[in-house]
């Protein structure tokens, strides 16, 4: 479970995060949505400790994210942030051994090997592992970004729009890829996601952050209501019933 806890961050006197009380369950996809500038990727970096809170408190599964030794945290939570630039250059099992560091400290063993042999075979990357970042399409880079992370062998992954510049078969395949991790390898998900559909179609739950602060949180049942959406995003939002569930439609 993670914890927040009037959690506030304030930039200047225009741009504040918080205060926020929220509760994430352990288990299952939670997606982050709202307008651009809501403060979603602000809230996912605090959890991730990667960015300090004025104010508040954090907690991961029982852990203080401010207090917990790095090393220690590193086993906890992993987290993957939009900007990923490696200057050198590195094959896929080079960077998914990365993930590894927290525990091997870059002297890799042979379960630490099997772990990142199973990450890759896991987003479908096994038979171009040897192949260097530079020479992938954006789809197959980003699923060795997810890799790494689920390398680290974290109960918690936090994902910042890992959705960001695919096409709609590479983002799907790639909610496929989550939706199995937090099913079949029992992961916590937290996912910054841009799609309302993406989240209402693979989130347990939704989690609608705007102006900084969390202003709905419940099933996708709960959220995908045109009235519920309309308020979020400050735009008339119809949903419709799919084949397979509730859809949004922007007019």
């Amino acid at each position: 479970m993670i914890t927040l806890s009037s959690v506030a961050k304030s930039y200047n006197a225009e741009i504040a995060i918080g205060p926020v009380d929220l509760t994430i369950p352990a288990g299952g996809i939670t997606a982050l949505v709202g307008p651009n500038g809501a403060g979603k990727s602000t809230l996912l970096t605090m959890i991730g400790r990667l960015l300090g809170m004025d104010s508040g408190s954090i907690e991961i599964a029982g852990y203080d994210v401010a207090s917990t030794n790095s090393r220690d945290l590193a086993r906890i939570v992993s987290i993957l942030r939009q900007e990923n630039h490696f200057v050198t250059r590195l094959t896929i099992r080079q960077l998914v051994g990365f993930g590894r560091f927290p525990y091997s400290g870059g002297r890799l063993t042979a379960a630490d090997e099997q772990i990142i042999s199973r990450s890759i075979d896991f987003l479908g990357l096994g038979e171009i592992e040897g192949r260097y970042l530079d020479e992938l399409s954006g789809g197959q880079r980003q699923r060795a970004y997810v890799a790494m992370v689920l390398a680290q062998d974290t109960e918690y992954l936090l994902l910042d729009e890992p959705l960001n510049n695919l096409d709609m078969q590479h983002s799907v395949q790639m909610m496929q890829h989550l939706r199995r991790a937090a099913a079949e390898l029992g992961r916590t998900v937290v996912i910054v996601l841009h799609d309302i559909n993406f989240a209402g179609h693979y989130a347990d739950r939704i989690c609608a952050v705007k102006d900084g602060r969390v202003c709905q949180f419940g099933t996708p049942d709960e959220i995908m209501r045109g009235e519920v959406l309309s308020a979020i995003f400050d735009t008339p939002v119809e949903v419709v019933e799919g084949p397979r569930g509730r859809l949004a439609v922007y007019y």
